[in-house]
């Protein structure tokens, strides 16, 4: 019943634009470009996501309607536009070189990863970290530890960390609650900061789409992306919190209770939590006797990471006339697609050649661990090739135009992160995809923060990082509303991997996120767009969150 309704609300609104498309095209001529219309493909896909909680057909939708607007909303234009949303716009997209690179290269991290799973590498990482595990409070600061050093991607930091923590905490009686919370809570933050990650390639690539078409803004996207690392303070203030109260072994609220539970009683081994996680983010296991050795991992991220500083020096340096540029410049004028092109093949390459060298697996073993390993990138690739798309209309649409001639002297530029934020969390929040709220949002974000500040005067490098901050509110709130949301497939993934009933690991985490998110809004987002440091608001977060922790929590094995 309550599903019906909900088409039927679709179906209304939809009904009611076509009723009405002969009167906008009268009002508005044979293009809709800058007209409050163009705001409707991207509230279209919001709505329908946070209403069915599905991004791909939200997004899809999204492309259908702005292809009909572009079609002057006629009726032979609805057809057309269904046709072109496919063979016009997301060919577009794809046939773009820096689109292709951004894909090439989330594969190719994801088959590396596939690659260091299956030779036993990953699994080094963990027994090197699990072994210092002999008390509840190290069991939880090696669960954190764990979560950092399998940076990568975050499907295989939830999955190896809980699955592997699992007996180790048990045995310490530390709640089930408490590790889904430390292995939520350290996977998607570290993988969006991490330098070379599945998901830079991803969010460097919404950056860069969304910032091509903006005059005045010549700046390399993955420069872009690693300014706004300082600025995403949601995302460290969340892993500096999960480390405090593993160090403190402070908890509050209702993880406190299923702490005390835990310590008293033990731990309930039999609350599996059923879930529908998706077989493309199954763990991908050593094969029978591989050993486990942790260089099989290291020297491939290692590589990898070093190709990526290596590759930006030499194409930057390639790039520049001068005779002796300073790093800064080098780095500007980098080719960044092409240095995690490198970057992404030579670890792929180390990963193979370790795993045959030492007889781990046979090439046919690698290559189906490579294919394993990028299977689980697909659907990301789906949703970043739409979000292309989606942003793509917007851009013919001049749906920024539209809303910098709304807003652009009306609303402070220093309240832009803030607004971003609380609409990206609310999109996390209601789609359960951090990624999905990244795609719809990032393509209307960039454009609109930068015209404001143009018609603000503010475009000078003593303001920029008004624009950096409102990015990294985008990536910020999408991850914080992904923590919430109890149909996250991370948060999904985390109850699963950890084995701890899903509702209690909602239940006991929001409270921590929800504390770290007002932080990270009130004490961070707002003060720095005024002027404040960004190491300043960090700082005071970072204090006043270690108050919180030392007023509220308790030790769960006192009285």
């Amino acid at each position: 019943m309550l599903l019906n309704k909900k088409i039927r609300i679709i179906f209304n609104a939809l009904l009611l634009l076509f009723v009405s498309a002969p009167v906008l095209a009268q009002e508005t001529g044979s293009r809709f470009y800058g007209h409050w219309t163009s705001i409707l493909p991207p509230l279209l896909a919001i709505g329908f996501a946070l209403v069915f909680k599905r991004v791909i057909p939200a997004l899809f939708l999204g492309i259908w309607l702005g292809a009909w607007l572009i079609h002057d909303l006629t009726l032979s234009g609805l057809g057309r536009g269904l046709l072109d949303t496919v063979q016009v716009h997301a060919r577009a997209e794809l046939a773009d070189g820096d689109h292709a690179a951004i894909i090439l290269f989330s594969l190719m991290i994801g088959g590396m990863v596939g690659i260091i799973s299956r030779n036993g590498g990953m699994q080094g990482i963990v027994e090197s970290i699990v072994g210092w595990a002999d008390s509840a409070r190290h069991a939880c600061m090696a669960t954190a530890g764990m979560g950092l050093a399998i940076f990568f991607d975050d499907y295989a930091n939830t999955l190896v960390v809980g699955n592997t923590m699992r007996p180790v905490t048990d045995a310490m009686r530390v709640s089930r609650e408490k590790l889904a919370y430390i292995v939520d809570s350290t996977a998607a933050p570290v993988a969006c900061l991490a330098l070379v990650t599945t998901w830079v390639g991803y969010e460097v690539g919404l950056i860069g789409d969304a910032m091509e078409n903006i005059d005045g803004l010549d700046v390399q996207p993955y420069l872009v992306y690693l300014y706004t690392i300082p600025y995403s303070f949601y995302p460290v203030l969340a892993l500096l919190f999960v480390f405090m109260v593993c160090v403190t072994g402070r908890d509050f609220g209702p993880m406190l209770r299923a702490e005390r539970h835990a310590r008293a009683n033990g731990v309930d081994t039999n609350a599996l939590a059923e879930s529908g996680a998706a077989s493309d983010a199954a763990p991908i296991n050593p094969v029978g006797k591989a050993p486990h050795r942790a260089i099989n991992a290291l020297l491939p991220v290692g590589v990898m990471v070093t190709a990526v500083v290596i590759g930006l020096y030499v194409t930057g340096r390639a790039g520049i006339d001068a005779p002796d540029p300073a790093l800064r410049d080098i780095i500007g004028a980098a080719d960044s697609y092409t240095a995690l092109m490198w970057a992404s093949l030579l670890g792929v390459l180390t990963a193979a050649l370790l795993s045959l060298a030492q007889r781990i697996l046979t090439l046919e073993q690698v290559v189906d661990a490579w294919y394993r390993g990028l299977r689980a990138m697909i659907k990301a690739i789906i949703i970043l090739v739409l979000a292309w798309s989606l942003g793509a209309v917007t851009t013919e649409l001049g749906t920024s135009d539209f809303l910098v001639s709304v807003l652009g002297d009306t609303v402070p530029a220093w309240t832009l992160p803030a607004i971003v934020f609380l609409i990206a969390a609310a999109t996390g929040f209601g789609t359960g995809s951090s990624w999905g709220a990244m795609g719809i949002l990032v393509p209307l974000v960039v454009p609109l923060t930068w015209a404001v500040m143009q018609s603000q005067g503010l475009t000078g490098p003593e303001h920029m990082h008004l624009l950096y901050s409102a990015i990294a509110s985008v990536l910020a709130g999408s991850v914080w509303g992904d923590h919430c949301s109890p149909i996250s497939d991370t948060t999904i993934l985390s109850s699963l991997a950890s084995g701890c009933d899903h509702v209690e690991h909602v239940r006991t985490q929001l409270p921590y996120a929800g504390i770290v998110g007002l932080a990270a809004l009130l004490l961070c987002s707002i003060p720095v767009a005024l002027g404040l440091p960004w190491w300043a608001g960090m700082g005071i977060g970072f204090l006043v969150l270690l108050g919180v922790l030392r007023l509220l929590g308790q030790n769960p094995e006192s009285a």
